[in-house]
């Protein structure tokens, strides 16, 4: 189990779900549980995404944004989004900005 380095500084990566291997992950709904463990009931009484986690993406395969700031206000929440991509053996798009989904 891999684990973010804390004296580095924490970026935007996107979680692709492809295996390094060029797999596609599954269960097919995969990024939308990933992002569910993230989300909370709102003011209006039904589950939000974290405006720091959501579902999107990438060249046409199923992704997961996570917003770099997300470590700053829940490191644990972050280095287990990064540890879920690295257990899975997931491919990252470090640095990114959020896709317009």
């Amino acid at each position: 189990m891999t684990d973010h380095n804390a004296d580095t500084t924490a970026r935007n990566f996107i979680i692709v779900g492809l295996t390094h291997e060029g797999r596609r992950f599954r269960p097919s709904d995969w990024a939308e549980r990933l992002c569910g463990v993230m989300s909370a009931f709102g003011a209006e009484k039904r589950m939000k995404y974290s405006p720091y986690v959501g579902p999107c993406s990438s060249s046409g395969e199923k992704a997961v944004f996570v917003d770099g700031q997300l470590y700053d206000i829940e490191p644990l929440a972050y280095r287990f989004l990064r540890n879920f991509a690295a257990d899975n053996e997931l491919q990252l798009v470090e640095g990114c900005e959020r896709p317009a989904n």
